[in-house]
């Protein structure tokens, strides 16, 4: 069964400068970024973006700076205007839409939350809280009444008659979450949004998002340069470099299975232990009818589908000779040896070393 994506794109382009259009030609002949740019003077921002966000995920976008993750949250919403291609909602080209149907579908379909805050310095936090309701003209009991509830959610209660300078920096993008909460909007758009962040105030911001992801299910666009925190997060990874899009999928599979020696570079120092969960280096039983093939094993001890390796290797104190049943839940799903544990600690040499 296929599932319908609540964002598609398809086919995208930017490039920023007076003939954008003209230069499409140079583009789809083959030209690169450096090339448009010192023999026409433009900038190739996006070349053929073609990514599925699924409802009830959250797809991260990363790259380096200048790879284009901005330029390409800025399209979902129209803040930026492609030069070609497809933008999708619910099946609906963006790219058509009346500038009152824009409006309409910015203010009731996505919200977002910002690097820099963005909070209003002369209101309080429940009256920046509120604004998306107040745009949509809700009234002020309603729409503080929804704010409010959204406040105590993120860990704000109490302090909702004070004013952002009054916060700290991890409160203030709390507020900027409760305001995008409080929109009740599909989507929301995080740009950078914990990059401004001190790293235990950022860790305490990816863990409330997670929470509250589990009980709401928005469909998520997040931006970072960060691969710790993509891999935290993401349920769908999208690694840019130079606008174009150089490997997209789970994870955990693209650690495992970098495409290119860019993505072996990319993912080389990251701490494989703590990132990569049992399921992704477990032996799965593929058919219920193979449970048989446990029985009669000799096992160390049961582990959860999702543990990450770091956990499983305390509990090991290191012994690769151990092996391990994995269930989720009450179910065995799966069997585990140490030494293949062991084998997906060791990331592949880049083939460009």
């Amino acid at each position: 069964m296929t599932t319908t994506p609540k964002v598609s794109l398809r086919g995208l382009y930017k490039i920023f400068g007076p003939r954008d259009k003209e230069m499409m030609q140079h583009v789809a002949a083959g030209m690169g970024k450096p090339e448009l740019l010192e023999m026409h003077r433009h900038v190739l921002g996006l070349q053929n973006i073609n990514v599925d966000m699924q409802a009830g995920e959250i797809t991260v976008v990363m790259g380096l700076s200048g790879s284009g993750k901005s330029t390409l949250i800025r399209h979902l919403n129209r803040l930026i205007e492609p030069t070609a291609g497809e933008i999708l909602l619910d099946g609906v080209d963006v790219t058509a839409l009346s500038p009152a149907d824009l409006r309409k579908m910015r203010q009731e379909k996505m919200s977002m939350v910002f690097q820099k805050f963005a909070l209003l310095p002369h209101r309080t936090v429940l009256q920046n809280a509120a604004m998306a309701l107040e745009v949509q003209n809700v009234d002020t009991a309603t729409r503080e009444a929804e704010a409010m509830k959204w406040l105590h959610r993120v860990g704000l209660k109490g302090y909702e008659n004070r004013f952002p300078s009054q916060l700290s920096g991890g409160m203030q993008q709390r507020v900027g979450i409760a305001r995008a909460l409080t929109s009740n909007s599909d989507i929301m758009l995080m740009d950078e949004a914990f990059s401004a962040l001190d790293p235990l105030i950022r860790t305490d911001m990816q863990n409330l998002l997670l929470e509250l992801q589990k009980e709401l299910q928005k469909t998520i666009v997040f931006i970072t340069h960060d691969l710790d925190e993509a891999l935290k997060i993401a349920d769908h990874l999208v690694i840019l470099k130079d606008g174009a899009v150089v490997q997209q999928g789970e994870p955990q599979g693209i650690l495992l299975n970098p495409a290119d020696p860019y993505i072996e570079d990319f993912v080389s120092d990251i701490n494989r232990a703590r990132v990569l969960r049992v399921k992704s280096v477990m032996t799965p039983l593929h058919d219920p009818s193979m449970l048989d093939k446990l029985k009669g094993k000799t096992f160390a001890g049961d582990v959860a589908i999702l543990e990450n390796l770091e956990s499983l290797i305390a509990r090991s104190e290191g012994d690769t000779s151990l092996h391990y049943r994995v269930m989720d839940g009450d179910t065995p799903v799966g069997e585990l040896h140490m030494r293949d544990l062991v084998k997906a600690l060791v990331p592949r040499v880049s083939s460009t070393a």
